[in-house]
């Protein structure tokens, strides 16, 4: 039986412990979600076959076998450090808060200190195997779009560069480094930084962002040229129905994550 435990009860955590309810080799046992947030956390959860434990901190809990963030980049430092100091496996869903300098060593170094290991999940982007794989015989160039309807970028700086409600063709509201896209759009920096952290990093990972009219789902595009080739990878995600701001790919990424921990044989 592995024992997870999850930060976060919003959208993402809720559907993958729906997703997990039931299972014989998987136990969501715990949950951690801040003290004004228990009351709301136990009644999301109160339909669940085995709901699990509501608590503020991981220690109080039962020590999981896998830490599981879904809550955002502030629980990485708040949460995930110290489980991987005290040797606790984590896998992370919030790969935007990594632009943040130093961040990226800062878990590497708790993970070897704790004698584990941190995952960072896919999330919403596929093809995040093939593009690691190609960096290590070495990449040439990595540039990602992401293209979303003008109401989905409502609230960021490109509703300061133009009247989103008035557009009428696809415009470019971002060029930039991956780095500086996750500083300007921290809300729609995961995708970006994943694909800048699997190839060339942050600084040499080019980002466009378009709000395009003429699209309804969230539309994720990555080419990558390299000593093994070349490829091309456009996916239109389907939101998430209880968020539509979530790509639903993000919950079967963290599922098939913990899937994975619990199977004997994985791909």
């Amino acid at each position: 039986m592995l024992n997870v435990a999850i930060i976060g009860c919003g959208a993402i955590a809720q559907s993958v412990m729906q997703g997990l309810d039931g299972r014989a080799d998987i136990a969501v046992a715990s949950v951690i979600v801040p003290a004004d947030g228990q009351t709301a956390a136990r009644e999301a959860l109160a339909a669940l076959a085995h709901p699990p434990a509501v608590h503020t901190a991981l220690a109080q809990a039962a020590r999981p076998d896998l830490l599981v963030e879904c809550a955002g980049h502030g629980a990485i430092a708040e949460h995930v450090l110290p489980a991987l100091e005290a040797g606790i496996a984590c896998v992370v869903v919030s790969i935007g808060a990594l632009s943040e300098p130093g961040l990226a060593e800062r878990l590497a170094d708790a993970a070897a200190r704790g004698h584990t290991r941190v995952e960072l999940l896919s999330g919403a982007i596929g093809g995040i195997d093939a593009l690691a794989a190609g960096r290590l015989g070495g990449l040439d160039e990595v540039v990602y779009t992401g293209r979303k309807p003008p109401h989905a970028w409502q609230g960021t700086p490109a509703a300061e560069r133009c009247v989103l409600a008035e557009l009428t063709e696809a415009t470019e509201i971002f060029a930039g480094s991956a780095r500086e896209a996750a500083a300007a759009f921290p809300k729609n920096a995961n995708v970006a930084a994943t694909i800048a952290l699997a190839g060339l990093g942050l600084e040499a990972t080019t980002v466009r962002l378009i709000a395009d009219p003429g699209v309804t789902d969230n539309v994720h595009h990555v080419r990558a040229r390299g000593a093994f080739g070349e490829f091309e990878l456009t996916m239109r995600g389907k939101p998430l129905a209880s968020n539509p701001k979530t790509s639903s790919l993000t919950v079967y990424s963290v599922l098939r994550a913990i899937v994975n921990r619990a199977a004997a044989l994985v791909i």
